[in-house]
């Protein structure tokens, strides 16, 4: 993105067009799957599902007026990502998410420590990115983050 997003509407229009159905399809699958508590918005400047202030007062301890970040996601140069914290903060949770994949893509998995890199779109996993979204609630993550972040 070189434009300056402000709101998620902002950050949608400015995706190419050979990326723009898989992209729409992706947020719809993690609006659809999140548990109740979180909430969409900008945060560093692409679509991010958050833990909002109301819910965790304190905040993200990197910058504390930011709300608790969870999930984003983004279109990059040479594909789009999802971030996914709580896949970085629970072994478990990789562990599952990593035993599953293969069964729902033929491709190797591409991965840091919280980025899943989607570079052929045609084989996104949508289905487990959705049980993905399933698989941890607000409190879960704030427990989390709590336990084994924010230090």
């Amino acid at each position: 993105m070189t434009k300056k997003v402000i709101t998620v509407d902002d950050y949608l229009e400015n995706i190419s067009e050979n990326r723009k159905e898989y992209f729409l399809k992706l947020r719809s699958i993690i609006v659809q799957n999140l548990p109740f508590g979180f909430k969409e918005v900008i945060n560093y400047g692409m679509p991010s599902y958050v833990v909002p202030h109301r819910l965790y007062q304190p905040g993200y301890h990197c910058d504390p007026k930011l709300p608790l970040p969870f999930v984003s996601i983004a279109s990059q140069k040479n594909f789009i990502a999802i971030y996914h914290m709580g896949i970085y903060a629970n072994p478990n949770l990789i562990s599952w998410f990593t035993e599953e994949y293969p069964k729902h893509c033929k491709r190797k998995i591409d991965m840091g420590k919280s980025c899943i890199r989607l570079k052929h779109l045609e084989d996104i996993p949508f289905d487990l990115i959705g049980e993905l979204m399933t698989k941890m609630s607000v409190d879960d993550w704030i427990s989390l983050y709590d336990k084994n972040i924010k230090k």
